[in-house]
């Protein structure tokens, strides 16, 4: 009996006030401790020693108490749970990549058009191909329309 007892005077100290405790008589008349109480039994509520702070509330507020008080997850209930976390990870590892291929195509689209400024603003004569095949050389006139178009495209992709 007094094993028992300083084995339960252990885990109170232990536990400190990480946990609560409960106390109760098994059916072979043993006095029992423990953090959760078998179902069936009395327990009694054991208070936490002094100096020692109260637990710490369950993170999550409200809905993970609300969760704690309706018992243990049956499997179904598990297995609900792992997928939508599942989903959840999923749709934050494609919007994760969906962002990085945005950033790509505007860095690749800033390069194009700071080359096509860059060619623009070296003078050198440059042709494009008209509509049935012919190639021609740009005037001044088109030459500053390209430029102001290509100054409006570097900066909305370079920003």
């Amino acid at each position: 009996m007094l094993r028992v007892l300083v084995v339960g005077l252990m885990l109170v100290a232990a536990a400190g006030a990480s946990a609560q405790l409960y106390r109760w008589v098994d059916k072979d008349g043993k006095v029992r401790y423990s953090d959760t109480p078998p179902t069936g039994v009395k327990a009694t509520t054991l208070r936490p020693p002094p100096g020692s702070t109260a637990p710490a509330p369950a993170p999550g507020g409200d809905a993970a108490a609300k969760d704690a008080k309706k018992g243990p997850l049956t499997p179904a209930e598990q297995e609900a749970d792992y997928r939508k976390r599942q989903m959840e990870a999923q749709k934050a590892r494609e919007k994760e990549d969906q962002a990085g291929r945005d950033a790509q195509t505007k860095l690749d689209n800033c390069a194009r058009a700071q080359q096509a400024l860059a060619a623009l603003e070296s003078g050198q004569r440059i042709s494009r191909t008209s509509a049935n095949g012919e190639r021609y050389y740009i005037d001044d006139d088109q030459r500053v329309a390209e430029i102001a178009r290509e100054r409006q495209s570097v900066s909305s992709w370079c920003g």
